[in-house]
């Protein structure tokens, strides 16, 4: 992978470890082919960068070391940006950071003023770690960067695994690893004598009022997107990923307007049927004239590429599109794409997901007169005819109880671990460890501190953060580390993060129709089919293939057999999941299998660095774990 790291502190020796040896050390954890280590040194701190050419950025002056990775833009200037950045910090201080636009994680260490800065982009793109330590602080990218220096904890976090089993990957702030935190989106941390503190340096502010003609903000919005892709394209062989749906058709199409050349575009299908929608990839290339790339998935693949992901991932990750993502990502790099550009944020900032429509319907209920609702229907549905089992009835009453409860936490009502619930899937020592309601806390305190009056907005500032900086841009962006190509995010500009923030709610969600805005705005460019499909993507028949593969299911539930002595996972638990559960429904109690599967995988890896460098800065794994 790519990325920064750094320590800051009174004596980085520590017996036979030197600085630039531990230097040189963390910054090997994130040097892969097409990439360069370079570093630079105080006598109480370093930095360094691996990153591909024109990702890397390092300046040095009087005792201040900037490191910064990315692509960032300070101003409307792309040149020299660490060294402007470090003239802002003399006046500016941590605020300097706004000046910043783009994708960055940005390291500042002031050994003269004794502070150290830490920040990540608005959209949280990359990683940015940090670690406090008797001696000082550390940070980097990666869990592996930090473990790489003999004064980071090794401990796994218990808290951390719980919400990995609650949201299939670890949200920040939370790390795998005691001690470790994670840096929010728009979030910076100042160190200074010995104390961190974590403040927001940048907020989604919506504004609701603003109703301009649909004329204009059409036009501003196509020029947006126009510069938006323009930016992200503008070096090398870029390709596009293609799922066939409105965001990725879209971006596939300007990315041919603004350069001149067929744009390259690269799908994935699968020979299952209700999975595959390489019809409409195929429309979408046909319609922008693109030099299109398709590669179907098997279960072959899958076999052979789930130990190679668990050990590039940072963290357990349990979304299962990571497969097809890798496979787009390494047919484009064979092709000699050097970035790939990807759909990602349009769901969040434009009102594409289905989700947004259901929760809609459950807020009408709310809409209605108290009285009504509790004098009235409640008594009725659930007093005088409650006993009365017929379909209508059934589904009034399943509608009126998800209505009643509250946001966000109607979200979670078919999160998987509080439908199996806690008590049964995990044992009663690892469940005395963490705190159950935590996940759920952090969930209310995203959504009710948004900027934010309609409920679609709030949403999608939940949906930024736990939805898009916690999953998919980490997918799509460890898919294509691991292909050795780039990956963008034209939707994820600053412009048209502003951009969204003055949509109106209603062009946003109009009733229940997802995208108002976005579609009518596009219809001139995209396929009318591709407009009017629903929303799939790269999603993985999981749950079929185990069913089918010999193969696949002995690697899942060899791996479920192994997770039982870990004692996080009550065995009871996955006997029953694979011997009666997956038979009765194999796509939703498949998706349990597959995280446990890649916790597992994820595990090993960890134990095995353990085994193969004792006593060094690999992680080290509780006996429990």
């Amino acid at each position: 992978m790519s990325g920064l790291c750094g320590f800051y502190g009174k004596s980085q020796d520590s017996g036979s470890f030197k600085a630039d040896d531990v230097m040189r050390a963390m910054g090997m954890r994130l040097t892969t082919s097409g990439t360069e280590l370079h570093t630079l040194q105080a006598p109480s701190g370093a930095v360094a960068v691996a990153a591909p050419s024109g990702a890397c950025h390092l300046y040095r002056r009087e005792g201040l070391l900037v490191a910064l990775w990315g692509r960032p833009m300070l101003g409307d200037r792309a040149d020299r940006v660490a060294e402007r950045l470090a003239q802002l910090w003399q006046t500016s201080g941590p605020q300097a950071c706004q000046a910043l636009s783009g994708a960055f994680a940005l390291a500042m260490v002031d050994t003269v003023a004794g502070q150290v800065c830490l920040a990540v982009d608005r959209c949280g793109s990359l990683p940015l770690l940090y670690q406090r330590t008797p001696h000082g602080l550390l940070f980097g990218s990666s869990s592996a960067a930090l473990l790489s220096h003999p004064d980071a904890a090794r401990e796994p976090d218990p808290q951390a695994l719980y919400h990995y089993l609650h949201f299939h990957m670890i949200p920040a702030p939370h790390v795998a690893f005691a001690g470790q935190v994670r840096l929010l989106p728009g979030e910076y941390l100042l160190y200074q004598h010995g104390k961190a503190a974590r403040a927001g340096y940048w907020r989604l502010r919506f504004d609701e009022q603003s109703r301009p003609p649909f004329a204009g903000r059409k036009q501003e919005f196509r020029a947006i997107l126009q510069d938006s892709v323009r930016a992200a394209s503008d070096q090398g062989k870029v390709g596009a990923f293609l799922s066939g749906g409105t965001d990725s058709s879209t971006l596939a199409g300007i990315l041919g307007q603004v350069r001149d050349e067929r744009p390259h575009t690269y799908s994935i299908g699968f020979d299952v049927p209700g999975y595959d929608e390489m019809q409409y990839a195929r429309l979408a290339a046909h319609h922008f004239d693109t030099d299109h790339h398709e590669y179907y998935v098997t279960a072959n693949d899958v076999v052979a590429a789930v130990p190679r992901l668990a050990a590039a991932c940072d963290q357990p990750f349990g979304n299962a599109s990571l497969v097809p993502a890798y496979f787009c990502a390494r047919m484009a790099a064979a092709d000699g794409v050097t970035r790939m550009i990807g759909g990602d944020g349009g769901d969040e900032l434009f009102g594409g997901n289905e989700r947004y429509a259901r929760q809609a319907v459950f807020a009408r209920y709310e809409q209605l007169p108290s009285a009504c609702r509790q004098l009235l229907l409640e008594p009725l549905l659930f007093g005088a005819l409650g006993g009365i089992d017929v379909a209508p009835l059934r589904k009034a009453r399943s509608y009126v109880d998800q209505a009643l409860v509250t946001m966000p936490a109607r979200l979670e009502t078919y999160n998987l671990l509080r439908r199996y619930g806690p008590s049964e899937v995990l044992t009663t020592d690892f469940l005395a460890r963490v705190d159950t309601t935590l996940p759920q806390a952090e969930l209310d305190a995203c959504y009710w501190q948004a900027d934010a009056l309609a409920q679609i907005n709030r949403m999608q500032a939940l949906d930024m953060r736990f939805t898009l900086a916690d999953n998919d841009l980490p997918k799509v962006r460890q898919a294509c580390e691991l292909a050795g190509v780039e990956a963008a995010f034209p939707f994820l500009s600053d412009a048209m993060l502003e951009f969204s923030a003055r949509l109106a709610p209603e062009a946003k969600l109009r009733g229940t129709q997802l995208r108002h805005f976005f579609k009518q705005a596009l219809a001139d460019h995209l396929p009318r089919a591709i407009v009017h499909k629903r929303k799939h993507g790269f999603g993985l028949p999981f749950g079929h293939w185990l069913q089918e593969h010999a193969g696949l299911r002995a690697l899942a539930y060899d791996s479920l057999s192994d997770l039982k002595s870990r004692r996080i996972v009550r065995a009871s638990f996955i006997d029953a999941l694979t011997v009666r559960m997956v038979q009765e429904h194999p796509a939703y109690h498949g998706t349990m299998v597959w995280v446990l599967m890649m916790l597992e995988q994820w595990l090993r890896v960890q134990s095995a660095q353990r085994a193969a460098v004792p006593g060094t800065a690999h992680a080290v794994l509780a006996d429990h774990c």
